[in-house]
């Protein structure tokens, strides 16, 4: 079942994650479970996407991860 809004997100994501991580979760779960139609599928597919940009810190929360500068520089030099 499709998550229409972010209040629909099982409490163990909308305890634990911020706002823009849920909505990650959300676009992510919604789109994987319209593609494959398996909820377990759906949900593996969300955790990864959340954790593409979020890590969980020491302190038990997700913290957006630091945006890679190396990358960054890299893709200005070549243009």
């Amino acid at each position: 079942m499709p998550y229409k809004q972010i209040n629909d997100l099982p409490d163990s994501v909308k305890n634990n994650l911020p706002k823009h991580a849920q909505e990650i979760f959300q676009a992510a779960f919604n789109n994987a479970e319209e593609e494959y139609g398996e909820e377990e599928r759906a949900f593996r597919v969300a955790w990864s996407a959340v954790k593409r940009d979020y890590e969980k810190g020491d302190d038990g929360h997700w913290h957006k991860k630091p945006e890679d500068i190396t990358q960054y520089s890299s893709d200005k030099a070549e243009n």
